[in-house]
């Protein structure tokens, strides 16, 4: 069972089941909706997902899609498609109490990835400790 919910804890759910699919997602809409990059995202069967605690406000991002998220937080919690039938739900990852559970193993919309995330490998790295 995999479980997790928004920043400020007032939205919490679980997802059983194996996720179909892990993928880090480029397009303009998730970002737009994030203000990040790109959002990872693992989807399981919907029966398989509930929110155990709260419940998200909802939003259509498209007439096609609805995006649910904390409405005190702001947090982005799932993500559903009209072509999914009301059978699949994809659940952020990073929400996860333990996001190393569910890691990307694709990159999907990389047309609409921005060119400075092609290649993030040579940048430097730091900790809080090395701030000036």
């Amino acid at each position: 069972m995999l479980t997790g919910g928004c920043y400020c804890g007032a939205v919490r759910y679980e997802a059983g089941g194996e996720p179909t699919e892990r993928a880090l997602c480029h397009c303009s809409i998730c970002r737009a909706t994030t203000g990040a990059p790109a959002v990872a995202w693992f989807t399981v069967e919907r029966a398989d997902f509930r929110y155990t605690a709260g419940a998200p406000a909802v939003f259509a991002s498209t007439p096609e899609a609805e995006r649910a998220f904390c409405g005190t937080c702001g947090t982005q919690l799932t993500f559903v498609h009209a072509d999914y039938g009301g059978k699949r739900i994809d659940v952020t990852t990073a929400s996860l109490d333990d996001p190393e559970s569910a890691p990307p193993v694709e990159h999907i919309w990389t047309r609409s990835r921005l060119a400075w995330m092609a290649d993030l490998n040579g940048l430097p790295e730091r900790t809080m400790a090395d701030r000036p």
